[in-house]
């Protein structure tokens, strides 16, 4: 399991693009598909996922992803960086 969670609800628009690629370019992430995440209201209205607990949303599922991959590199820095 990594150290950064990904949790994304399968009815979401950002469902449909391969996160698990997610997985793949960073190795201390675990990407979650879930069937709710509890915000329907968000989930209905634009993409959206969960970094480790922050939700992260756009307009478009791409840039949702983008939005996604930096989150992931804050989170990293942050861990890396209290770890020196």
């Amino acid at each position: 399991m990594g150290i950064i969670i990904v949790e994304v609800c399968t009815d979401n628009f950002l469902g449909s693009l391969d996160l698990e690629q997610l997985e793949a370019d960073y190795p201390e992430v675990a990407v979650i598909r879930t069937q709710c995440l509890g915000h329907c209201a968000l989930c209905r209205a634009r993409p959206y996922a969960m970094v480790n607990d922050k939700r992260i949303y756009a307009g478009t599922a791409e840039e949702c992803l983008r939005l996604v991959r930096e989150a992931i590199e804050e989170e990293l820095a942050v861990f890396y960086g209290a770890n020196e």
